[in-house]
């Protein structure tokens, strides 16, 4: 069996069906598991559903959740353009929320907090980030390894601040100080949680959009991510196209996780991302590493994760279903971008040709 690469480029249609192919096999094979775990799978389905879309809190809470989602799907679509393969998203929010948290908690006047909390939580995450994107364009350094293993130091350090310096010395619980009710954001529906950060989230799609399809920039990291050494012949540097996406990928996710100080959590606590970093690998894959699909991509992972708890209350499956969806989905992606842009040839060896 070999791999050969097909000479014609797919269809739009056969290109925006993979991903919806994706997610049908993902559910078939979720259905089998829902199936041995004792309950209906089309029963359980349906109360994921409804527990995501059908009423003002369900429907607000999946757009709360998919705006981290989209932040860090973005991040990780800006990053892996240039085959940069950022997989410490998840480190880069946590960087992004200690820094929201901690500004949100400084004496400055009202109008300045919520634009110093996602500056500060961006800057954070891009400073972050530039450490693997620094090794790898000066020194060759995986940056796989590397953003995978600064996930953990940040996880780390984020837990001796909780259980040192930001620990409460009354209650003893390992949170971080409250941000000032005057650095929380917006609340954009009253009698929810939809907030500010939500809208910020759908905006940075269209300007990650718009900076991806309408600027030189953009160009820049299409050309690389697709053929470094042409780029380089093209007279791009390619080091410093790498070091820029790097830069706006730990930005990106940094916001997501001052968005979560913000709207949400308002203090840092243990379980800040919640996955977010990993997850927004899947949402970056499921829309194909295209902007525009970020949106339903995020929307979908979110009504999983938002569902599955009251269906697992329901139906007594567990609420991991949801992060094995995620990754089926995950892998069904891949399998069908492999088989979009290769056919699988099986050969008979010589010695079975011989014989009779």
């Amino acid at each position: 069996m070999r791999l050969i690469a097909k000479p014609d480029r797919n269809s739009p249609l056969h290109d925006a069906m993979m991903p919806v192919a994706a997610v049908g096999v993902s559910l078939l094979i979720c259905a089998i598991l829902i199936l041995l775990a004792g309950a209906n799978p089309i029963e359980a389905f349906g109360i994921m559903i409804s527990a995501a879309f059908w009423g003002k809190f369900a429907l607000t809470e999946t757009l709360a959740r998919a705006a981290p989602l989209m932040l860090s799907g973005l991040a990780a679509l800006v990053a892996f353009r240039t085959r940069f393969w950022n997989i410490g998203g998840e480190g880069q929010i946590i960087v992004g929320a200690m820094a929201a948290a901690w500004i949100g908690a400084l004496s400055l006047p009202a109008p300045l907090f919520i634009p110093a909390m996602l500056v500060g939580g961006a800057l954070a995450g891009a400073t972050l980030a530039a450490v693997p994107a620094s090794l790898k364009t000066r020194f060759g350094v995986d940056e796989v390894v590397c953003t995978l293993m600064l996930n953990f130091i940040v996880m780390y350090l984020m837990q001796a601040l909780l259980s040192g310096p930001w620990k409460d010395p009354v209650t003893g619980w390992t949170n971080s100080p409250s941000i000032l009710p005057a650095a929380e954001f917006p609340i954009l529906w009253k009698g929810t949680r939809l907030h500010l950060g939500v809208l910020l989230a759908f905006l940075s799609v269209g300007v990650i959009s718009l900076i991806m399809k309408r600027t030189t920039f953009g160009l820049s990291m299409k050309i690389v991510g697709e053929n470094p050494k042409a780029a380089r012949h093209a007279g791009l540097n390619v080091s410093r196209v790498t070091l820029l996406a790097a830069l706006l990928s730990g930005a990106l996710a940094g916001l997501a996780g001052a968005g979560e100080i913000g709207g949400i959590q308002f203090q840092v606590i243990a379980s800040i991302s919640s996955g977010y970093g990993y997850a927004g690998i899947v949402v970056a894959m499921l829309a194909r590493l295209s902007a525009v699909g970020i949106i339903p991509a995020a929307l979908f992972i979110a009504a999983i994760t938002t569902g599955a708890d009251e269906m697992s209350r329901q139906t007594g499956v567990p609420f991991f279903i949801a992060d094995a969806m995620q990754g089926i989905c995950l892998i069904a992606v891949l399998a069908a971008m492999m088989l979009s842009r290769y056919r699988i040839r099986f050969r008979m060896s010589p010695e079975s040709k011989a014989t009779p």
